[in-house]
């Protein structure tokens, strides 16, 4: 019997393994089409945040809305709860600078009043630029953009 659940863990291991290997094929694949730069990202995007910042172990809960103009340069206004605790300034704003790779992947760094330190962020652009995913780096904060639809 033991011979046999470590058949089945090893068999499923090994489907694991060729799915993921040809899921990542499929985006090899793919990237000579997914062709981005800066100018992929343009216009507004509204972002949930979520996370915990490594250390002093605070919960972080917000929203921002970053503006992209296209040429590397990011400006934006975040509310960001710390361990529920709602922030001084209802809407603090911010800015920095961003670069897209051609492989939509890309970085930015940006300092907002809400923090005393420079923010920096990798993300991968997804759903044809109109979605953004994003990590902060040195803890375990994440935020997910969408492009934000504008009517007049």
């Amino acid at each position: 019997m033991k011979g046999s659940s470590f058949s089945c863990v090893l068999a499923t291991s090994m489907m694991l393994a060729l799915a993921s290997a040809i899921v990542c094929v499929h985006a090899v694949a793919e990237s000579p089409n997914a062709r981005c730069s800066n100018r992929t990202l343009s216009g507004d995007y509204g972002f949930t945040i979520e996370g915990t910042v490594v250390g002093p172990n605070i919960l972080i809960r917000g929203l921002a809305l970053q503006h992209y103009d296209g040429h590397g340069n990011i400006t934006q206004v975040d509310h960001v709860l710390d361990d529920g605790m709602p922030p001084t300034q209802e809407w603090a704003p911010g800015s920095g600078t961003y670069s897209v790779n051609p492989d939509c992947t890309g970085s930015a760094s940006i300092i907002s009043s809400s923090n005393p330190f420079p923010l920096n962020v990798h993300f991968v652009i997804v759903n044809n630029g109109n979605e953004i995913r994003q990590v902060v780096d040195a803890n375990a904060v994440v935020a997910v953009g969408i492009k934000v639809n504008q009517r007049d």
